[in-house]
Parts: structure tokens; sequence; C-alpha cells
């Protein structure tokens, strides 16, 4: 935006955690002339001094509740472990503050049908961090299945594997902070991308199972990321799940922190009656001329997921645009995520409600 274009206003925006994800947010918010990030909060007093120094932050708190008291602001950043999502979205929806809240939506489905309410309730906007689903790939994955290239979409699978990637930082190995492990963590994303691609279709029942065979025990095996707390580390190691949708569609999710495989995979394949596709190579498959076709888009759209998702934020609540991640989505893949991990509990397939 050109400086004689200088927006008549701006949002003020209050980070709600002060970690680094918190500073991913800010680093981006910083880009934009239309927002100006005004308050910060974290219980960690030493976190929050540097996060302040950093990004030069007027107003900072221990707490949320302080902040949305003290400080007015339009919007916040939710950059919390998971069991800090609900609690401080709700709040501040009820405070009238637009949220955008990190990934996954909650710690369960039953705190993010409250959070949902709350938005409705008060008329603001809840929008999930899904920044997967603008993605190039994804997006070219998605106009296929729009134009009916699959047709009927018959089974999904989906991979989120690290052969060796336990993080090793902040409180990723305790359930109860948590919820589980990469599952909830880094196999939200993929599914939530995947979901996204064959059109967001109502899941209606779930079966899984979780293992933790190497996270809950010391290595001294060489790795990217090393000397996790072994102690606390109570979340699964590898999960898997089954889940059918009310189209008859299945999704199969597949996600590690630690696995024996042969390297890390992010990816996801679509298989339909009339075509499939692979996402990491954004590879099309289907049958012409007699024959059996691999094809690639001569062009995929290049983007910079993390700063689109900023930017799409800060757009639904200044200009009123489409919001492309609706709570609503991330509502779904909380109740796909619940039933995997219900379903490994008591070794049945669970329905969704």
């Amino acid at each position: 935006m050109a400086k004689q274009d200088a927006p008549k206003k701006k949002l003020r925006v209050g980070l709600i955690g002060a970690g680094g994800i918190a500073g991913t947010h800010t680093d981006n918010y910083k880009k934009f002339e239309d927002v100006e990030v005004v308050a910060a909060c974290d219980v960690s007093e030493a976190g929050l001094q540097r996060f302040k120094d950093k990004y030069a932050i007027p107003n900072t708190f221990k707490t949320w509740q302080e902040m949305l008291k003290n400080v007015e602001v339009d919007a916040v950043s939710v950059c919390t472990p998971n069991y800090l999502h609900y609690q401080p979205t709700v709040d501040a929806l009820n405070a009238g503050v637009h949220v955008l809240c990190e990934k996954p939506l909650a710690m369960n489905a039953t705190e993010g049908a409250k959070m949902l309410a709350a938005a409705k309730k008060n008329k603001k906007h809840l929008v999930i961090g899904f920044q997967h689903r603008f993605e190039g790939r994804t997006q070219v994955l998605r106009k296929a299945v729009l134009d009916g290239f699959f047709g009927k979409i018959l089974y999904v699978r989906v991979q989120a594997m690290r052969r060796r990637g336990i993080p090793n930082w902040g409180v990723f190995g305790r359930k109860d902070l948590q919820g589980g492990g990469p599952l909830i963590d880094i196999g939200v994303h993929a599914l939530e991308m995947a979901h996204f691609t064959i059109g967001s279709p109502e899941p209606v029942a779930a079966s899984g199972q979780t293992w933790t065979y190497l996270g809950n025990k010391p290595s001294d095996i060489a790795s990217n990321w090393r000397n996790w707390d072994w102690k606390t580390y109570t979340v699964e190691d590898l999960a898997v799940g089954m889940i059918r949708m009310k189209t008859g569609a299945i999704i199969h999710l597949e996600s590690s922190f630690a696995a024996h495989i042969e390297k890390d995979l992010w990816t996801f394949q679509i298989m339909g009656e009339k075509g499939g596709a692979s996402w990491d190579s954004a590879s099309l498959y289907h049958d012409d001329a007699g024959l059996m076709l691999n094809s690639q888009p001569g062009f995929v759209p290049k983007v910079e997921i993390f700063p689109y998702k900023m930017r799409h934020f800060v757009d639904v609540c200044l200009y009123g645009r489409k919001c492309e991640a609706p709570a609503e989505h991330g509502l779904m893949v909380q109740k796909m995520l619940d039933g995997i991990y219900a379903s490994a509990a008591s070794g049945r397939e669970v329905k969704i409600k």
C-alpha cells in the first residue's frame, strides 16, 4: 500500500501467548500498514520481556484477562498450547474481539462447539490457523475436485510422518496440555488440507489406533531433534485412523513423531471413480485414449501460506472478506481427531455426532 493510500482504520491486534508461533504471527502483522500490534500477554515474564523488546509492544500483561480488560483490541491471535485455546478464545469473543486461533481448534470437540457458539452469539469472527489449505498444490487439487475430475471420491490417504521428529521444546509431549501427540499436532494440518480439498464432507464414524514405544524412553540415536523430555512424554509416537464420511468416502490418516520409515512424509492421495491425484507432486491420474495417463499442471501457484493466512484474517476482520478457514471446518476436523483417539482407547469404531 502506497503511503498516500494509508488506511483510514487499523486493526488493533493483541497476542495471547508470546512464544515462537506468536513471533511468526507478529512478523507478518508488522508487514501490514493496516494493522497495529498493541498488546501481548504470556505467563513467562522473561519470554514476554523478550517479545516486548523485539517487537516494541507497548502493552504487556501476564494474563489475557488483564489484556482484554485494559487495552482496546479489535482482534487477537491465540498462540498458546492446545489446553489454552478454549478459554482465551471464548473470553476474547465475549469481549467483542475477533479471534485467529492456531490449530487445532481446541482440546476436544466439546470445547470447540462452545467456541463456535461464542462467536455466533457475539457476531465476531473465529478463524482457524489452517494455512495448508492455501498452498498452491492444495488449490490445484481443489479445483480438480470442483471440476469433477475425480468423479465420486472413494478414498483419501493422508500422511504426516516423521522418522524421528519428537519436539524437544514446549509441551508437545504432554497429553494433559496438548490433548495428544503427532495426530493433533501435525496430523491435524495434513488432515485438514485433504478434507478441505475433497469438499469438507461431514464425518460420521472413526476407527484408529495409537502406539507409544520410542518417545517415553531415553535415546542416543543421532537425529535433528534430540534430548526431548522423555520422562514427561505421555503422547503417542504413531497414530493411524480411518474416518468414514457421509458421502461414503474414506479418509485414512497416518501420523508420527517417531516411526521406522525411510523418510519423512507430508502428503495425501485421492482415489476416485474417474481419476486420482498425489498432493506432493500435484500429479493427476486418469484414463484417456485407451491409456492410463499421468498429468501434471503446467503451472502451480506459489503461495506463501503463512503470510496469506495472516493477510486473510486481517481482511476478514477489517473488510468483510469471506472466511476461507471457518471455525465450522475446524470443528469437523476436531471431531475426526476425537473419534480416532476415542476408538484407540475403546478398541472399536465410534460414531461421530
